[in-house]
């Protein structure tokens, strides 16, 4: 039997990336891009974190990482706290004007939830996200 799970994950992945970046659009979120919105949603939900916590909450890579924060940071959306223990480390945090768009960028996500499990039941949707989550588990042996 032929298999198209990585081909139809792929695919929702691109197809819901433009969608996302429509509604933001739509929104009027034109401070941050889909990836950006990622960074600012587990930076919202942990106050202040190391770029290396970002990258393993994220999946994305350190280098893209930086690059994008830097930007982020030139919109004053992150600012960069050096620890005061460790000099070395460096904690990124969201500002204000990233606050301001929480209530938005919640509404959108409720959004893209409707349309992602429209005609799903609960238990489906529960069995759906249990089986997404073992995926993720069995790709993580290999990454």
């Amino acid at each position: 039997m032929k298999k198209y799970g990585g081909f139809l994950i792929s695919q929702i992945s691109r197809v819901s990336s433009r969608i996302w970046e429509r509604l933001l659009k739509n929104c009027g979120v034109n401070a941050f891009n889909g990836p950006q919105g990622r960074i600012l949603y587990v930076l919202w939900e942990q106050e202040k974190l190391t770029i290396t916590d970002i990258a393993r909450l994220t999946s994305m890579a350190n280098t893209t990482l930086t690059s994008m924060l830097d930007r982020m940071e030139a919109e004053g959306l992150v600012q960069r706290i050096p620890d005061k223990v460790n000099r070395r480390q460096i904690f990124i945090s969201v500002t204000e004007k990233a606050k301001e768009y929480r209530e938005k960028y919640d509404q959108i996500s409720n959004d893209m939830n409707e349309i992602f499990y429209k005609d799903f039941s609960e238990t489906e949707i529960q069995t759906f996200e249990n089986q997404l989550r073992k995926i993720l588990e069995n790709l993580k042996e290999y990454s």
